[in-house]
């Protein structure tokens, strides 16, 4: 009973786990380029009273008897499908159709990744995020622009007063991971690579890498299917009631016991 218990409790705390983790993916259902995330569990360790295969008699062999002790959550997984696309007609908003994700360069140097196409201008012309991390490579756009064209192949022209043809001002490159389920999220719509996911590849959008091409003018909302999270929740919330079941049968037991010796 004391086995039951502690059985018990790993599922409810592996259950709390897994209801903050629709919490976050709901709350995250407006967020442009965001992807949802799956707890995956675990079983415990197991108890053998007698190991699976022992030799019963002579001629037979045991199945074996073993009590488990539980699950944990052992990891969550990054589920990369595509989100749907919101035309919003402003040039700056882009989208990848496909496999890829724009670079950034953050305040510490460093490159960050993301799904997020909603750039803006900065006080330089410079391509940046609403956090002013400036596109890798840097895209400058002429102050007195009057049209901005980027094609799916990522090259960005402008169209300038008195010119009769468009002129090109740079090449945005995508970068993509052999595994992007092992980027390590660290908010602001921002990747990070790791050893999991291995070393970027970085490319042409729509090229012989595999990248994903561009769109102009539209943006990728989340990959959250808000009906599937609340059937997830539900499940959450039974699994959670079931195992606090457990606890309070386990609990009646104990009294049992208790009284017998009255």
């Amino acid at each position: 009973m004391f086995r039951a218990l502690f059985t018990a409790a790993s599922g409810m705390t592996a259950q709390q786990m897994n209801l903050d983790n629709v919490a976050n993916n709901l709350a995250n259902a407006s967020t442009a380029g965001f992807r949802r995330r799956r707890v995956q569990f675990q079983d415990l360790m197991y108890q053998n009273s007698v190991a699976p295969g022992a030799a019963a008699t002579q001629q037979t062999v045991s199945a074996g008897l073993q009590i488990g002790l539980g699950a944990r959550s052992a990891a969550t997984e990054i589920i990369q499908s595509q989100g749907d696309f919101d035309s919003t007609g402003n040039p700056l908003d882009l989208t990848i159709k496909g496999p890829g994700f724009f670079q950034v360069t953050l305040p510490s140097g460093e490159i960050g990744y993301t799904r997020s196409g909603a750039f803006h201008l900065d006080s330089q012309g410079n391509l940046v995020t609403s956090d002013g991390d400036a596109l890798e490579p840097a895209i400058t756009i002429p102050a007195d622009a009057t049209a901005i064209t980027i094609g799916s192949d990522g090259t960005v022209t402008v169209t300038q007063p008195g010119q009769t043809q468009a002129q090109q001002v740079g090449n945005i490159q995508l970068a993509m991971f052999q595994n992007p389920g092992g980027l390590n999220s660290v908010g602001r719509n921002l990747f990070m690579p790791t050893t999991a996911s291995g070393d970027p590849i970085v490319g042409t959008p729509g090229g012989s890498e595999g990248l994903g091409s561009i769109e102009q003018g539209m943006l990728e909302q989340a990959n959250v299917n808000v009906v599937d999270e609340f059937i997830q929740m539900i499940m959450a919330q039974r699994s959670y009631e079931s195992n606090s079941r457990v606890v309070k049968a386990a609990d009646e037991m104990f009294q049992e016991v208790n009284n017998l010796g009255r």
